[in-house]
């Protein structure tokens, strides 16, 4: 069994670790989201959408935790395998879905809060996303992201790093400052920031998680060497949270 604790984040730390390895689809998402939540206010009974929820990790964190109705939403896995997923840990109030991200099959105003962990750099960066995504929540509902993040714009930089090229190629387009993140939102008037942050522990929890995705599968985990020669330079992840004006 691969040993898999971080003082950081207590509430991660009751979930089985081969089971949160099971589920690996990116960087470890029950430590983004307990970190993500501290910048949330979820309460028992909210509806929430987990958008880019994979296999599920991330939702029965949340009703878990947090006593929400979850609904797993991801284009990727199929419903069944998610839900036979969260079924295998015992938890309650969560619906799997599959579903495209800019065609979300949800009433308007429907959601208390919406979370979306390693995911939302793959459709968010749009400048008309904010509008149509918080269109599911309710007035002062909640948005909350985790997402891959650089501690300086590509722009400014002039040139994608050689070793995040290698791995990522132009994706890292989509990797941006918190900073970069809070103007996106601030500007349309649809949302108040009420956060948006650099992890300081990103590259290390990261790294942390990659050795220990090694360990699992018994076979080095292609991100280590992107990791390793970043040693913290660029890599970390931005924590976002807002609400809906």
């Amino acid at each position: 069994m691969v040993e898999l604790q971080r003082e950081a984040y207590p509430r991660s730390n009751r979930y089985d670790a081969d089971w949160v390895l099971g589920g690996d689809m990116g960087p470890h998402p029950l430590w983004l989201l307990e970190d993500l939540a501290r910048d949330l206010e979820l309460r028992p009974g909210m509806r929430v959408l987990d958008l880019g929820s994979g296999k599920g990790t991330t939702s029965v964190f949340l009703a878990r935790e947090y006593d929400v109705e979850v609904w797993a939403a991801d284009l990727w896995v199929d419903p069944t395998e998610a839900a036979a997923n969260i079924a295998s840990q015992g938890a309650d109030g969560i619906v799997t879905v599959k579903a495209e991200a800019h065609t979300l099959p949800f009433a308007r105003e429907f959601f208390d809060a919406i979370v979306c962990v390693d995911a939302y750099e793959y459709f968010g960066t749009a400048d008309t996303y904010l509008a149509y995504l918080t269109s599911f929540l309710k007035p002062g509902g909640q948005l909350g992201v985790a997402t891959p993040a650089l501690r300086k714009e590509i722009r400014d930089l002039g040139f994608i790093p050689d070793h995040i090229k290698k791995l990522i190629g132009s994706e890292a387009l989509a990797w941006h400052t918190a900073d970069w993140w809070r103007f996106q939102w601030e500007i349309t008037e649809l949302v108040e920031v009420t956060a948006a942050r650099l992890q300081e522990s990103g590259w290390d929890d990261w790294l942390a998680w990659s050795r220990a995705v090694s360990a699992y599968r018994g076979e080095r985990d292609g991100t280590l060497d992107m990791l390793e020669a970043d040693q913290g330079e660029y890599l970390t992840f931005a924590i976002l949270a807002a609400r809906k004006l």
